[in-house]
């Protein structure tokens, strides 16, 4: 992964994780700790990435969509065993 890629990976991550620690300002509904937000940023980058290698190693669509449709349904279920504890 080049400089250019990580830096953008990284600064979606951020975006992404600064809608949060926005709306943490204006309602009391959301309540992350700072462990929430490393473990969001940890499984947010961590899942770029994943996204990132398979785009770049596998060699046909439609394995490229299957991989990363699988890899965004592990991220959720993560997500949702992180919030709610499902499972």
């Amino acid at each position: 992964m080049s400089l250019k890629s990580f830096t953008i990976t990284a600064l979606i991550v951020l975006a992404l994780l600064a809608v949060p620690a926005i709306a943490m300002q204006y309602t009391e509904e959301v309540r992350w700790t700072a462990g929430d937000f490393i473990a969001m940023g940890i499984l947010l980058f961590s899942t770029a990435l994943m996204l990132h290698f398979i785009w770049k190693k596998a060699t046909s669509t439609s394995g490229r969509i299957l991989f990363s449709l699988l890899a965004i349904a592990v991220f959720g279920l993560i997500w949702v065993e992180l919030a709610v504890g499902i499972f």
